[in-house]
C-alpha cells in the first residue's frame, strides 16, 4: 500500500543527478547521442516506465489494461453500482416538483451532487499511463529528488502530471518573460518593474514579491548569471519562501501518528471546497493505510451534513452527524471522538464552521470544540487546517488572515489550482501568513488532492 503521507521526497537536495546516472548505465544505449543530463533522465524515465509496467498485473497487455486494476478496484466498483438507482429516484422528483417546488428542489440538488461526485470519479480513473513528455518531466522531478527508478509509483507520476497541468497557465505566463529579464545581468529599474508586475499578476502578493526581487537583485549584483542559472536561483528563492514556515513546526512531514488519535479540524469560508477537501482527505487516508472517521460539525450550513455523507459513501468512511438541524457542533465533535476511540481510528476529520460574518461567534465556537477535545481526547494530536480557494487570490488571503486570528491555524490546504487560479498565491500564503501549505488540490477529482512539496510545486510552476 502506497503511503502518501510518508512519501519519500527530498525537497532540499534538488540536484543529485549522480543517482539516476548510476541506475541507468545499462539502458543508456537506447538513447541517442545527446547531452549527458538529458540522456540520463530519459534513460531513467524509460527504466522507471518499464518497472511500473512490470509491477502491474501481468495477466494482460501492458499499459491500458494494467493501469486500471492498480487504481480502480475500490473506486470504480462503487460508481458502477450506485448510479443505477439514481435515475429511479430522480424521475419521481421531477414530477413532484410541479406540486412542491420549494422543498423538492433541495432534494434534487442533493441528488445532482451525488451524481456529479460519482461521475467525476469514473471519468478520472480511466486515463491510461503513457510514456510521453509529461511522464519524462515527472520522472525527472522524482530523479532530481534522489529517487530510484524502481522506487516510484504510477500514482506519483499521475499526480505530477496533474500538478503540471494545473499550473500550466501560470507557468506559460512566467517562464519565458522571466528568462528574458533575469538573463540580462543586474536588474535595472525597468527590469525590476517588469518582474514585479509578472509576480503580482501571478497573485504572489506584495511582501513575497519584494523579497524575491531584492534577493534576486543582490545575487545578480554579485555575479552575472545566464538565463538558465538565474531561473534556477529564482526557484531556490521560491522554495525557501515556501519551506520557511516549516522551521517552526514539530511535524514537518505531517503524517498521522500511529497509536494515537489524530484530530484535524478543517475550517474555511463556504465555497472554498472545505467539505470536498474533507472527502478527498478521507480517501487519501484510506488509500495510505489509515483508519479514518469524519465528524460533520458544520451544522449551520444548508446541506453541509448531507454533502459530507455523500463523500463518506464514496470513500467508505464512517460519518458522525447529528440528525437534528442547527445542533451544537461541539456535541458532534464529542460523538466523533467517542466513535474514533471505540473503533481505534487513526484520524478524525472534523468539518467545522465556515462563516466569517461574526468573528466573535466563530472564535467562541472553535474554542468550545477545543475544550471538548481537551477533555475527551487529551493526548490527541490536533491540527487546524484552513481550506483556501486559490482562485480568490488576494481576496482569499484576506479571508485567511481573519481565520488565522480566530483559529489557532497550523497549516493551509490550497484548493482549485486547476488552471484557472494563479500559482503565486502559495507564496503569498507562506510569506504573509507564515503558515505551511500542507495539501494542494489541482482539480475536482477524488485523486486531485495530495501532500504539498515545495520542490515539485516550484518545478511545475517554473519548468518549461
Amino acid at each position: 500500500m502506497f503511503n502518501w503521507f510518508r512519501r519519500k521526497i527530498n525537497k532540499t537536495d534538488s540536484e543529485p543527478v549522480s543517482e539516476p546516472t548510476e541506475q541507468v548505465t545499462q539502458p543508456e544505449t537506447e538513447t541517442s547521442d545527446q547531452d549527458s543530463p538529458s540522456e540520463d533522465y530519459l534513460s531513467w524515465a524509460k527504466t522507471a516506465y518499464k518497472n511500473i509496467q512490470q509491477r502491474q498485473t501481468p495477466s494482460t497487455t501492458p499499459i491500458s489494461t494494467t493501469e486500471t486494476p492498480s487504481e480502480t478496484p475500490e473506486k470504480e466498483v462503487r460508481p458502477e453500482t450506485e448510479p443505477s438507482p439514481q435515475p429511479e429516484s430522480e424521475s419521481p422528483k421531477i414530477e413532484a416538483k410541479e406540486d412542491n417546488p420549494a422543498w423538492m428542489q433541495k432534494s434534487d440538488r442533493l441528488e445532482a451532487l451525488k451524481e456529479t461526485a460519482l461521475e467525476t470519479a469514473t471519468v478520472e480513473e480511466t486515463t491510461p499511463l503513457t510514456f510521453d513528455e509529461e511522464f519524462v518531466w515527472s520522472a525527472k522531478v522524482l530523479a532530481a529528488q534522489g529517487r530510484a527508478p524502481d522506487d516510484i509509483s504510477e500514482d506519483e507520476i499521475n499526480w505530477l502530471k496533474r500538478l503540471r497541468q494545473g499550473l500550466g497557465k501560470s507557468r506559460r505566463g512566467l517562464v519565458n518573460q522571466l528568462k528574458s529579464i533575469v538573463g540580462q545581468g543586474p536588474l535595472n529599474e525597468d527590469a525590476v518593474m517588469e518582474i514585479e508586475a509578472l509576480l503580482l499578476q501571478a497573485d504572489t502578493g506584495i511582501e513575497a514579491t519584494d523579497h524575491i526581487i531584492s534577493t534576486l537583485q543582490n545575487k545578480l549584483l554579485e555575479e552575472a548569471l545566464p538565463p538558465e542559472q538565474a531561473l534556477e536561483y529564482l526557484k531556490s528563492i521560491l522554495r525557501e519562501i515556501l519551506d520557511r514556515p516549516l522551521q517552526k513546526v514539530v511535524n514537518p512531514g505531517f503524517a498521522p501518528e500511529k497509536g494515537v488519535l489524530n484530530i484535524w479540524l478543517l475550517t474555511g469560508v463556504n465555497g472554498a471546497g472545505k467539505t470536498t477537501t474533507i472527502g478527498k482527505l478521507a480517501h487519501l487516508a484510506q488509500q495510505s493505510g489509515y483508519d479514518c472517521i469524519i465528524a460533520a460539525a458544520d451544522t449551520f450550513r444548508a446541506a453541509a451534513v448531507e454533502q459530507v455523507k455523500v463523500w463518506g459513501e464514496r470513500t467508505n468512511t464512517p460519518v458522525i452527524a447529528n440528525p437534528g438541524k442547527n445542533t451544537d457542533p461541539a456535541a458532534v465533535v464529542f460523538d466523533g471522538i467517542s466513535a474514533a476511540q471505540a473503533r481505534q481510528a487513526d484520524l478524525l476529520l472534523v468539518d467545522t464552521a465556515g462563516r466569517l460574518q461574526n468573528k466573535k461567534n466563530l472564535m467562541a465556537e472553535l474554542a468550545k470544540i477545543r475544550r471538548i477535545i481537551d477533555k475527551k481526547a487529551a493526548k490527541a494530536q490536533i491540527e487546524s487546517l484552513l481550506v483556501l480557494d486559490a482562485t480568490l487570490g488576494q481576496n482569499g488571503l484576506r479571508q485567511a488572515q481573519v481565520f488565522s486570528e480566530a483559529a489557532d491555524l497550523s497549516g493551509v490546504v490550497l484548493t482549485k489550482l486547476d488552471g484557472t487560479a494563479k500559482g503565486g498565491v502559495a507564496l503569498a500564503v507562506a510569506q504573509q501568513l507564515d503558515l505551511p501549505i500542507r495539501f494542494i488540490g489541482v482539480g475536482e477529482g477524488i485523486e486531485d488532492l495530495r501532500p504539498f512539496s515545495s520542490y515539485e510545486f516550484v518545478e511545475a510552476l517554473l519548468n518549461e
